[in-house]
């Protein structure tokens, strides 16, 4: 299986899961009919008044009642968390961590996860602490890569080596890239409508037990019998909701910590962090008061052991162990709970060269095929191509764009051009509209930014995304103002100003104007042959301007589609096609995402010579149908 494939399993998986659910429902309804007759048969037995077990209008009536009950806590859930993966991470109690930190641990799982980013082809997401937790643990959280974080307990980054972080972020990684996010937070919102009816038994309870008067000792009976009753029937719900996360989860664990053994080629990361969590008391076990809901989503086993652990939304820790080391013996080593002062560590620790990677240069063949099977592939050399990039920015820079302000004035340097007069009006325009301080960091940085090889560029762009996520909405608009009027300074749009623009609105514009749920709404392309044939003229006129060679470009992409195409001309491939091309085409389903970009690469490498320009453009596209490919790293086919 391939990425295009995970993907598309994790959305099966989705209709299982509303499967599963439709049963629990049923089974509550039920119940909560059973219990609501025999109650109303004990009362009329006072009577002397004999009822039937079987009531139609009073199941016709609980069933909707239940139903409504189980949808609304549904609604709710899904309403709360529609902040996506931020909304998650606070709701356990997590605190954003500064990209300016300098906290030593802090600073060392913002490291890790940089590098890991950038491998992947995803943008970097915002890291959350779990300050409460003192066990180790991590988890991944979001609706897409564009809204995805990482979350990590205060024991994992005190406890854990770098490499044994390394491997624990590439196991929250591959839940990124094989969609088991989107799947994990409907199932939190699917759980919370099962459960809501032990919380209303819990207080119908507390509420009878409070209960005066002269007739209250039948009244109090009468609630506590229908709240511990839908406390029981509750935790009916309970028990569906943890067989339902440990029929999604198990297999979806044992295939992230194979993806982050393939990332690292270092089996004792994920082994090393494995064994310390057996040697701790209560294992990666919860203090959080959420944690029965968001307990799927955790590296480790967040909930007491169940028994004989068939409803453990994770394997035992032993079988994860002998998966990678079979003659482990099953003894852990001992690890405190509350553990003492941080590990020391050198953070170039884990670095070492797994394989010597180099700088692309020159043109880079491949084929599209090969070249499409990368999306999602992430290997060693690609984190050690990330930390070589990372490691390669002058400390100055690295520094600034982890700052709202270093950050802005970072992407406007990769905006000025080499063209003296036309860097000089550039510079006057952000005088006159950007803040003073961006302004002047601008200046400082530009030098800086001037001597990064180019493969560094949109890195540091990367770098630069979680820090523009804290800025103000009136700050965001005059940035995004500035990048535009920037671009437009020399009246012509090249390669890289396209593809920064286009990650700056895909990763920010949701973050400030309101996140679009992209749902799949196309099973075919032919509805969307006029955005296909702008994408790939657009293309076939990147790699050859003259227009046969355009045309017979665009021909091989199309022979990849089987679509009846005509080459647009090139007035017609303007940017804002462009954009609004690749938002609508970021609606079709996984198989024809795989298809479209067969189709792409097939136009760049026409020729059979790519740039390593039309390679990174290749790249954004793929970025922006949310199918992220690692880097290009050396001259591979």
């Amino acid at each position: 299986m391939d990425f295009f494939d995970y993907q598309d399993a994790a959305r099966k998986k989705t209709s299982a899961l509303v499967v599963f659910f439709i049963l629990a429902v049923a089974l509550i309804v039920l119940s909560v009919y059973l219990v609501c007759a025999l109650v109303i048969l004990f009362l009329n037995h006072q009577g002397e008044t004999r009822l039937d077990l079987w009531q139609p209008h009073l199941f016709v009536g609980v069933m909707i009642v239940t139903m409504a009950v189980v949808l609304l806590g549904t609604l709710w859930k899904i309403h709360e968390l529609r902040g996506g993966g931020a909304a998650v991470a606070e709701l356990l109690g997590g605190r954003l961590i500064p990209q300016n930190t300098t906290d030593r641990n802090e600073r060392k799982v913002l490291n890790v996860v940089e590098e890991m980013a950038i491998a992947s082809g995803i943008r970097v997401p915002p890291v959350y602490l779990l300050d409460g937790e003192p066990r180790i643990n991590a988890f991944a959280a979001g609706f897409s890569t564009a809204d995805a974080v990482i979350g990590v307990t205060r024991g994992a980054i005190q406890n854990l080596s770098r490499d044994e972080l390394q491997g624990v972020i590439g196991h929250e990684f591959s839940h990124i890239l094989n969609g088991d996010m989107l799947l994990n937070i409907r199932l939190m919102g699917f759980l919370h409508g099962i459960l809501l009816l032990a919380l209303i038994g819990y207080g119908v309870s507390r509420g009878a037990s409070r209960v005066r008067g002269r007739n209250a000792g039948a009244a109090i009976l009468l609630g506590l019998v229908i709240g511990l009753s839908l406390m029981a029937i509750g935790w009916i719900g309970v028990f569906f909701g943890r067989l339902i996360k440990s029929a999604v989860s198990r297999q979806r664990e044992f295939l992230a910590d194979a993806s982050s053994v393939q990332f690292t080629r270092n089996p004792s990361s994920i082994t090393g962090a494995l064994k310390k969590i057996g040697g701790m008391t209560g294992g990666a076990q919860l203090e959080t008061h959420n944690a029965e809901q968001a307990s799927h989503l955790f590296f480790g086993n967040g909930l007491k052991a169940s028994f004989l652990n068939l409803l453990s939304t994770h394997p035992p820790l032993e079988e994860r162990i002998r998966r990678f080391e079979p003659q482990f013996d099953g003894k852990f080593p001992v690890l405190p709970v509350e553990a003492g002062p941080a590990l020391g560590f050198d953070d170039s620790e884990g670095l070492a060269e797994v394989i010597a990677p180099q700088f692309s240069s020159g043109t880079i063949p491949f084929q599209p095929g090969p070249v499409v099977a990368r999306v999602g592939n992430v290997q060693p050399k690609h984190i050690a191509y990330a930390a070589q990039v990372v490691a390669s920015l002058p400390d100055p820079l690295r520094n600034a764009v982890r700052d709202p302000v270093g950050a802005q004035a970072a992407v406007y340097c990769l905006l000025l051009d080499e063209d003296n007069a036309v860097s000089q009006n550039q510079r006057q325009m952000l005088a006159g509209s950007a803040d003073p301080a961006v302004g002047a960091e601008t200046e400082m940085l530009a030098p800086e930014v001037a001597r990064i090889s180019p493969e560094a560029r949109l890195p540091l762009v990367d770098l630069a995304l979680p820090a523009l996520r804290h800025l103000s909405g009136d700050q965001y608009r005059s940035f995004r103002d500035n990048i535009c009027q920037l671009v437009d300074a020399d009246q012509q749009v090249n390669l890289f100003e396209f593809m920064l623009n286009r990650i700056l609105l895909q990763h920010l514009d949701p973050v400030f104007f309101g996140r679009q749920k992209k749902m799949t709404q196309y099973y075919a392309l032919d509805p969307l042959r006029k955005e296909c044939a702008i994408l790939l003229s657009a293309l076939a006129y990147v790699g050859s301007p003259e227009s046969e060679g355009a045309r017979q470009a665009f021909d091989a992409a199309v022979s990849q589609l089987g679509l009846p195409l005509e080459l647009l001309p090139l007035e017609q491939c303007d940017l804002d096609s462009i954009d609004q091309a690749l938002d609508r085409l970021n609606a079709i389903s996984m198989p024809l995402k795989k298809q479209l970009l067969e189709a792409c690469a097939g136009s760049v490498s026409f020729d059979g010579r790519v740039t390593i320009e039309e390679a990174e453009l290749f790249r954004a596209v793929a970025d922006a149908l949310d199918c992220p490919m690692p880097p290009f790293v050396t001259r591979e086919a």
